[in-house]
């Protein structure tokens, strides 16, 4: 019965985000809807997902009717504008229609990213339905940096009450529960749920060296690897200057950076090239699979140098791949990492170049964080574990007096 009057063992689930598999390259968010919804559906629930065309490359399904994507109903619903979509502006007008007829239908819904025109249609119809939802900002919640003033026009105008409607919030660390508290939420509603990763994908790596013989590299090199989106929030431009110092000393290191274009490719190239470093460092583009798990096994460490970071699933890669990580003191998980699985430093160049430094000469400290990241990483961070602790909030939602 839809609603949510009751405990069942089997809800009908709804999850809303702006772009979904095999969508990966648009960012880290669908993976984890993704994941999120392939596990609850493996617990028995009927698990939806509402979401758009964005970055949609190899799936064919008629125009705004549901697919079959793993057990998982899917609605691809069409953006207005592919342009618009790409620069993360999502104009599904299909959707208030659909939403109209089914969201009634649904025990409960999970928003993710609040801040797009999806989550007023959807905060609507489940207002008006009496549905509850559970709502998850995946870092998007800081207005600090781009497009500022369009968050907070947004937050006025839709944002604080979709907040204050819901039944509970998730944040995946307590830097992302003190942006909801910051913004008016009581405490009370915040459940802090990290994110995972598919530990099967991890079960049989490739071995060592095969990065290097695809890219001409030599089997001395030791490799320094960044591996998210090309984007200036990311700090590579920190990470450049700091290697470039290090370079100078070491001949032995390549800088590798993997990952799609979002907006800051040319500007670090140029500033690689400034640097007279472009020798030493290597671009690859996106690698996807088992060509990415060659890049952490043949890397001697993992760095994300970023002027902001809520929860990097590539921190979580590296763990499972037995790769220790640096990190900067913005990165909301530096807590779990340092000292444990890796180094945590200030964001300043100097700093990072030396946890660099510190690391590369010191065999056993690299093996020791590798060893405790791949153990941190199977006992917390695991999809099944965390699709439990999901789950059990949804219930909470639906039966608060249980």
């Amino acid at each position: 019965m839809a609603g949510g009057q009751g405990l069942r063992q089997s809800m009908k689930i709804l999850q809303v985000v702006s772009s979904f598999k095999p969508a990966w390259e648009t960012g880290g968010t669908n993976r984890v809807v993704y994941e999120h919804s392939r596990s609850l559906v493996e617990k028995g629930h009927k698990v939806t997902v509402f979401t758009t065309d964005r970055g949609r490359k190899r799936v064919n399904s008629p125009k705004n009717r549901p697919v079959i994507v793993d057990n998982i109903q899917v609605y691809y619903f069409r953006n207005i504008s592919n342009y618009l979509a790409r620069k993360k502006i999502i104009t599904p007008y299909y959707l208030p229609l659909i939403a109209r007829k089914e969201v009634k239908e649904f025990d409960i819904i999970h928003v993710h990213e609040p801040r797009t025109l999806v989550a007023p249609i959807i905060h609507h119809y489940a207002v008006k339905y009496s549905i509850p939802y559970v709502l998850q900002a995946h870092g998007s919640l800081t207005t600090f940096f781009q497009k500022r003033w369009l968050k907070r026009t947004f937050d006025v105008v839709w944002g604080y009450q979709i907040l204050k409607d819901a039944s509970k919030l998730v944040a995946v660390t307590k830097t992302e529960a003190e942006q909801y508290k910051s913004m008016g939420v009581n405490e009370d509603k915040i459940e802090i749920i990290p994110n995972g990763i598919d530990l099967f994908e991890f079960d049989n790596l490739p071995q060592k060296g095969e990065f290097k013989g695809k890219y001409g590299l030599g089997d001395d090199q030791r490799i320094l690897l960044y591996l998210g989106r090309i984007n200036k929030i990311k700090g590579l431009d920190l990470l450049a200057r700091g290697f470039a110092d290090l370079s100078s000393t070491l001949k032995d290191i390549k800088l590798v950076m993997v990952g799609p274009d979002d907006g800051y490719l040319s500007s670090l190239q140029k500033l690689v090239t400034t640097l007279e470093i472009s020798d030493k460092v290597l671009f690859t583009g996106p690698l996807y699979g088992r060509e990415k798990l060659e890049a952490y096994v043949d890397a001697e460490v993992y760095v994300l140098p970023s002027f902001y970071e809520t929860f990097p699933v590539a921190v979580l890669e590296a763990f499972a791949c037995g790769i220790p990580v640096i990190v900067t003191d913005r990165c909301g998980i530096a807590d779990v990492i340092n000292g444990q699985a890796g180094l945590v430093v200030p964001y300043d160049k100097d700093q990072l170049k030396h946890a660099l430094l510190k690391m590369l000469e010191d065999t056993k400290m690299r093996q020791g964080f590798g060893e405790k990241g791949r153990l941190l990483v199977r006992e917390k961070y695991n999809w099944g574990t965390i699709a439990g602790q999901i789950e059990r909030l949804y219930l909470n939602c639906l039966s608060p007096a249980q």
